[in-house]
C-alpha cells in the first residue's frame, strides 16, 4: 500500500504490466490451485527492469489500460470503506452514546405527526385535533445485563443511564390560555404505538392497558394539562411513570437555584428548557432536574425518587419522545438530545440548537399599533427636548467678547466656571447688593480660591463704560489697599467682576451695623484709616493714570483677614492721563460724600475724593454715619464736628463706644483733617499724598483758624458775598497758607463761592 500511495501521489513512476494473456478470474483459479506463480508476475521488481525495459511495444496500449483498471478499483475500494465509516459515525457506538445538536442528518424514527423541520427541530406535533406522534433512536439499546433469555430474568440488573434534551411547548394560542397536554420521554419495548391514544394519554398507552405490568414502559411526562383520572397535581408539572400514566411521583415544574430557592417554570412559555433523567442502576436511584434555557445543571434535582425497574426493563429497548394532541393546536419541539449508559449524557451545545419559531399570530401586534406611535412621538419629542436643552445650556453659559478686551490685563473668567462657583448665584452665598449690583461669594474649584463675584445686570443703574473703567482702571493696579481685581466676564444682559474674598466684610458694617459682637477698636481704625489714605495716595499720584474714585465710603472700604482696610468697588472710577481735565459727567457717589462743586459742575477731580474721604475719617473716629437725624431736621456731621472743635472739645466728638479707650493725639488728628478734607473750598483741601504724610507722621499736623460758624453759616455768608471771617487751613509745612478770601478768587465764575455753598447745603440737606 505504501507504494500505492506513492504512485498516486506521482512519487514513484507509473508501473508497467508484464504481457499476459491471462484474465484476473483465470490467474486467482490458477493461485488456488498453487500453480506456478512465476508466470504471473505483472509488477516488475528492479530485478526485472531488464525485462520490462526489453518488453514489445505491441504490449504498450495493454499495460496502460490494466494500470487504470486498477487505480478505478482501488479507488472504488477507497469510497466503499469512506462510506462505511460515514455510515457507521451515524449510528450509536457499542455502549449506546449518541448525541443530536438538531435532526437535520439524525437517523430517527418516527411515526404520526413527527416530523423534523427544515431548520432541524423535532417536532413532535403539529395543528391537528386528537393527533399523536413518535420518534425513536431506530435501534434498541441493551438495558439489562442479564439476558432475558436466562431461567432468572427477574434477576436482570438494569443498567445506568443518562439522557438529557432540549424542549418546548409553543401555542398556537396565548399561552395563558392554556396548552394542549405535553410530551415525554419515554423507553419502550416496541417502536411501534400505534393502539395508543391521544389527548391525556400522551400516544403512550390506552385506556385498557393502562396500569398494566405487561406494558414494561417507563416515562418522564412533562405534561401542562390537569387531569383527573391520572391524579395530576397540577396543569404545569413532572411526573415519573412506569407502566401507567398515573405518575409515581410529580413535582410542580421548576428548579432550585445555587441558594437552594425554588423557582417555578413554566413549561408552555414558548421557551425552550432542559431536562436532565438520570438513573443508577446500583442505587435504583432516578433524579429528574429541569432548568430554564442556557441555565447549567442545577445541583440539586427536582424531583430524586427511589425507583425499581428490573422488572421493567426487558434486555432491548427503544429511547425516544412522545406527544400528543387535544382541542387546542399545541407544537411539542425537541431542539436537541443525547443519551449515555454508565455516565453522564454527553452535554448540549446550545450554540448549535436551532431557534424556536414563533406561530400563530403576534400578540403584541396589537399593542405594537398603539406602542410604536406612541414610542416614535416621544422619540420625536425628546429629541427637541434635546435640542432646546442643548440651546438653552448655550445660552445659560454664553459670553460676549469684544475686541478692546484683548489689550486689557485683568484675567478673563468662563462663565460656566463662575455659576458653578457661586451654586448658580444662589441666595445663600448673596454677600450684598449696592446700586451697581449684587455680590454673590464663590470658590473656584481650580485652584481651590475663595472669590467674590460682583454681578451687574441690565437693570443696574449705570452700564457698560462704567463696567470697562472699571475693568481698565484697576484690572492692573496692584497695591496692598486695594481689592485685587482676579478677573471678569461678559455675557448678554450681565457684567461680572471677580475679586479677591474679603472675609471680614465691610467697614460700614463693622461701624453701624446692629448685632455686631464687639466695638471696632481704636488701633484698627487708625490702620484701616493710614491703608485707604494711601491706596487713594496711590491712585492720584504714583500710579500711571490718575484714578478718580469717586465714591470713596465705609462701605466700599473692605477688610482682610487681618483687618487691613481695602479700598474696592471702581465701578464708578473715572480714568485720564495725568494734566489732562476730567470729562464732565453726570453726578454720582453716595450722599454725604459728595463734594460740593461735584454737585454744581459734575467734574470729578481728586479733590471730591478728598472730601469724601474727609468724611470717611469723621465717620470712622465718630462711629456715626454723615448725615443723621433728630427730631427736629437731619444733623451734619461735619457740622457736629466741627461745634465740638470750636468749643474746643473736639474729642468729645470720638465715638463713645470706646470708653475713651484711644489715643488722644491720633484722634485729635483724625478729626482735624476731617474737616480740613471736607473743606467746602477745593483749595482748602490737602492732596491724599499730603494727608497720607499727616497720618504717617512725616509731616506735621495741620492748624485750623478758630470759627464759631457751621458750615450752615459759611454757606449764608458766601451767599451776601463776604468771606473775611472763613477757616483757614495752616501747616508748618505749608507756608502757602491761602485765606478763605483768596481761595474764594481762585474759583472759576461757573464755581463761585455762593453756587458752591448752596450746592453743598442742598447735597447734604435733601438727601
Amino acid at each position: 500500500m505504501d507504494k500505492v500511495v506513492k504512485y498516486l501521489d506521482g512519487t514513484l513512476p507509473t508501473p508497467k504490466l508484464s504481457p499476459t494473456q491471462v484474465s484476473y478470474t483465470m490467474m486467482q483459479l490458477m493461485l488456488q490451485n498453487e500453480a506456478d506463480t512465476h508466470c504471473l508476475q505483472v509488477w516488475p521488481s528492479s530485478s526485472d527492469t531488464s525485462v520490462a525495459r526489453h518488453s514489445s511495444p505491441q504490449n504498450y496500449p495493454m499495460q496502460v489500460c490494466q494500470a487504470a483498471m486498477l487505480i478505478v478499483v482501488f479507488l472504488a475500494f477507497i469510497i466503499h470503506c469512506l462510506s462505511v465509516n460515514s455510515g457507521a459515525a451515524a449510528q450509536p457506538d457499542g455502549d449506546g452514546r449518541f448525541i443530536h445538536h438538531g435532526f437535520a442528518a439524525a437517523n430517527l424514527t418516527m411515526d404520526g405527526l413527527a416530523a423534523v423541520t427544515p431548520s432541524g427541530l423535532l417536532a413532535l406535533t403539529n395543528a391537528t385535533y386528537q393527533a399523536k406522534g413518535h420518534a425513536f433512536h431506530p435501534a434498541p439499546l441493551r438495558f439489562t445485563t442479564t439476558p432475558s433469555a436466562t431461567a432468572n430474568a427477574s434477576a436482570a440488573t438494569v443498567r445506568s443511564f443518562s439522557t438529557s434534551f432540549v424542549f418546548a411547548i409553543v401555542s398556537d394560542d396565548d399561552p395563558e390560555h392554556g396548552s394542549d397536554h405535553g410530551l415525554a420521554f419515554v423507553i419502550t419495548p416496541t417502536k411501534n404505538l400505534a393502539t395508543a391514544n391521544a389527548g391525556q394519554y400522551l400516544g403512550l398507552l390506552n385506556m385498557t392497558d393502562d396500569g398494566k405490568a405487561s406494558n414494561h414502559v417507563f416515562a418522564v411526562e412533562l405534561d401542562t394539562i390537569m387531569n383527573a383520572q391520572f391524579g395530576d397535581i397540577d396543569s404545569n408539572h413532572v411526573g415519573v411513570d412506569v407502566n401507567s400514566l398515573t405518575s409515581t411521583q410529580a413535582k410542580t415544574a421548576g428548579y432550585y437555584d445555587n441558594a437552594g430557592t425554588f423557582r417555578s417554570l413554566q413549561l408552555n412559555s414558548q421557551k425552550p428548557m432542559q431536562v436532565w433523567v438520570d438513573y443508577d442502576g446500583h442505587a435504583r436511584q432516578l433524579n429528574v432536574t429541569l432548568a430554564p434555557a442556557w441555565e447549567s445543571k442545577p445541583r440539586r434535582p427536582l424531583m430524586s425518587t427511589a425507583v425499581e425497574l428490573s422488572t421493567v426493563m426487558e434486555e432491548l429497548m427503544y429511547v425516544g419522545f412522545s406527544s400528543a394532541t387535544g382541542v387546542v393546536f399545541t407544537h411539542h419541539y425537541v431542539l436537541g438530545w443525547s443519551f449515555s449508559f454508565d455516565g453522564a449524557a454527553p452535554t448540549l451545545n446550545w450554540s448549535m440548537l436551532s431557534m424556536v419559531p414563533r406561530l400563530g399570530p403576534k400578540h403584541r401586534s396589537v399593542k405594537l399599533t398603539v406602542v410604536l406611535p406612541i414610542g416614535i412621538v416621544l422619540f420625536l419629542v425628546a429629541i427637541v427636548l434635546a435640542v432646546y436643552f442643548v440651546r438653552r445650556w448655550r445660552r445659560r453659559y454664553a459670553e460676549v467678547r469684544e475686541d478692546w478686551e484683548v489689550e486689557f490685563g485683568p484675567h478673563r473668567f468662563v462663565y460656566k466656571d463662575l455659576f458653578h462657583a457661586t451654586e448658580g448665584f444662589s441666595d445663600k452665598n448673596l454677600l450684598g447688593a449696592g446700586g451697581f449690583g449684587s455680590v454673590y461669594k464663590g470658590v473656584l474649584r481650580m485652584p481651590n480660591l475663595e472669590i467674590a463675584v460682583k454681578r451687574v445686570s441690565h437693570d443696574s443703574k449705570q452700564g457698560i463704560r462704567e463696567f470697562i473703567a472699571e475693568v481698565v482702571s484697576i484690572g492692573r493696579i496692584q497695591h496692598r489697599n486695594i481689592v485685587q481685581l482676579l478677573g471678569y466676564c461678559r455675557r448678554k444682559g450681565e457684567l461680572l467682576l471677580v475679586y479677591d474674598y474679603m472675609p471680614n466684610g465691610s467697614l460700614d458694617r463693622c461701624l453701624h451695623v446692629k448685632g455686631t459682637s464687639t466695638t471696632l477698636c481704636w488701633p484698627k481704625r487708625i490702620h484701616i484709616i493710614k491703608g485707604v489714605a494711601s491706596a487713594l495716595s496711590y491712585l492720584h499720584k504714583d500710579w500711571e493714570k490718575v484714578v478718580i474714585h469717586r465714591d470713596v465710603k465705609a462701605s466700599n472700604v473692605l477688610l482682610d483677614s487681618e483687618m487691613n482696610g481695602r479700598l474696592g468697588d471702581f465701578g464708578l472710577s473715572r480714568l485720564h492721563d495725568h494734566g489732562a481735565d476730567a470729562k464732565t459727567t453726570h453726578v454720582v457717589g453716595t450722599m454725604g460724600y459728595i463734594a460740593p462743586e461735584l454737585m454744581h459742575t459734575g467734574k470729578a477731580t481728586p479733590l471730591t475724593d478728598v472730601f469724601a474721604f474727609g468724611v470717611f475719617l469723621l465717620e470712622v473716629a465718630c462711629g456715626r454715619r454723615p448725615i443723621g437725624y433728630n427730631d427736629i431736621n437731619e444733623i451734619l456731621l461735619i457740622d457736629r464736628v466741627l461745634k465740638h472743635f470750636c468749643n474746643g472739645t473736639i474729642l468729645d466728638a470720638v465715638d463713645r463706644r470706646l470708653a475713651g479707650r484711644f489715643s488722644v493725639e491720633e484722634a485729635s488728628l483724625v478729626l482735624k483733617l476731617g474737616l480740613v478734607c471736607s473743606h467746602p473750598f477745593p483749595c482748602a483741601r490737602p492732596s491724599m499724598d499730603k494727608v497720607a504724610k499727616y497720618l504717617d507722621g512725616t509731616l506735621p499736623a495741620p492748624e485750623l483758624s478758630p470759627t464759631h460758624m457751621s458750615y450752615n453759616m459759611m454757606e449764608f455768608i458766601l451767599q451776601k458775598g463776604t468771606g473775611s471771617c472763613l477757616p483757614v487751613l495752616s501747616s508748618s509745612a505749608d507756608t502757602n497758607v491761602e485765606s478763605s478770601a483768596n481761595s474764594i478768587s481762585r474759583f472759576p465764575e461757573s464755581s463761585s463761592p455762593q453756587s458752591l455753598t448752596r450746592s453743598f447745603s442742598d447735597s447734604h440737606r435733601h438727601v
